[in-house]
């Protein structure tokens, strides 16, 4: 690595776009998210704000459609975060929710998991998954989404229930309760909402390169009701309080951003068009902010930070694919 002091963690809301003003559509409207408003001034949610740029952070909209018809979706959206390139270009449609052979090609021919640790570096998927869910996979009756299968095929192992009563990873419902009352792991910890956003900053600081995978974003968008999503935001900026207060500016990028939209328009219960926010905080984050207009430019960003070379497939990188 050119800079083993230097790291990157990327903070991921599945679902999460910029949406319109109506708060009987869009919950941001009418949550209290006093952290990131306070990081990036009001309506930083709202579609058509363009770029924003503070002290200490920017925020790109950005391009979740990679110029393909139809609506986005989680596989080839976060292959594209992933790899840097135009997965949905590369495979002919938008696909998802898991890979299929086709998207998982392109993730097995690598990923930024992969090219940090062919560096040398340390890269770690930070979220946990119970014994179930291994038994699954095992079975052959579930398989792995796109970044738990990045993480797989770089040869890191996946975190699990040991881990999390270690404190070597943060629950995706951020405070573990969730192992207790639906998991049946009565002795799982359990974090306040602050908490658990200082252990991702603690634990990403040990990583040239780590990702929170927070999932239930895209769940709330196509399920339950506005006031169910309002409460859901408000619990995402009190972990993303902690999160911000022990960050790190001086040696870590920290990126904030989605595969697609969902969550910012509770009047329907599918995907969207809309851009989805990348948030970025730390060293030149307004220069790396500017390089970003879509999905695929997320990789490079991490790349140019950490001082990894360019990716292995330009000509079917970026907006070239």
């Amino acid at each position: 690595m050119a800079d083993r002091r230097a790291f990157v963690h990327i903070f991921f809301m599945d679902g999460v776009g910029l949406g319109g003003p109506d708060p009987t559509v869009n919950p941001f409207v009418s949550a209290a998210m006093p952290h990131l408003t306070g990081l990036l001034g009001e309506g930083w949610y709202l579609a058509g704000q363009g770029r924003i740029t503070t002290s200490r952070a920017s925020l790109a909209p950005t391009d979740a459609t990679l110029n393909m018809p139809g609506r986005p979706q989680s596989a080839t959206g976060q292959t594209a975060i992933l790899t840097g390139r135009n997965a949905p270009r590369l495979v002919g449609e938008h696909y998802g929710p898991k890979p299929n052979p086709a998207v998982s090609a392109i993730i097995r021919e690598g990923t930024l998991f992969a090219e940090v640790l062919a560096a040398g570096g340390r890269a770690a998927l930070l979220t946990p998954y119970p014994e179930r869910y291994f038994e699954a996979v095992e079975s052959g009756k579930r398989l792995l989404s796109a970044v738990p299968l990045a993480a797989t095929s770089a040869g890191l192992p996946l975190r699990g229930a040991d881990d999390l009563r270690a404190g070597r990873a943060v629950s995706p419902d951020f405070t573990g309760q969730g192992w207790r009352d639906f998991l049946g792991y009565a002795d799982a910890p359990v974090l306040t909402l602050p908490e658990a956003g200082e252990r991702i900053a603690a634990l990403a600081a040990g990583y040239e390169f780590s990702f929170f995978e927070h999932w239930p974003t895209d769940q709330a968008g196509h399920r339950g009701t506005l006031t169910e999503a309002v409460a859901h935001l408000e619990a995402i900026d009190a972990a993303l309080g902690g999160l911000l207060a022990a960050w790190d500016d001086a040696r870590g990028l920290l990126i904030i951003t989605s595969d697609h939209g969902n969550l910012e328009e509770k009047g329907h219960r599918q995907h969207t068009r809309n851009a989805v926010p990348t948030i970025l905080l730390g060293p030149d984050h307004a220069a790396h902010a500017a390089a970003i207009t879509d999905l695929t430019d997320i990789a490079p960003v991490v790349r140019r930070a950490l001082g990894l070379p360019a990716s292995a497939f330009p000509e079917k990188s970026a907006k070239s694919a």
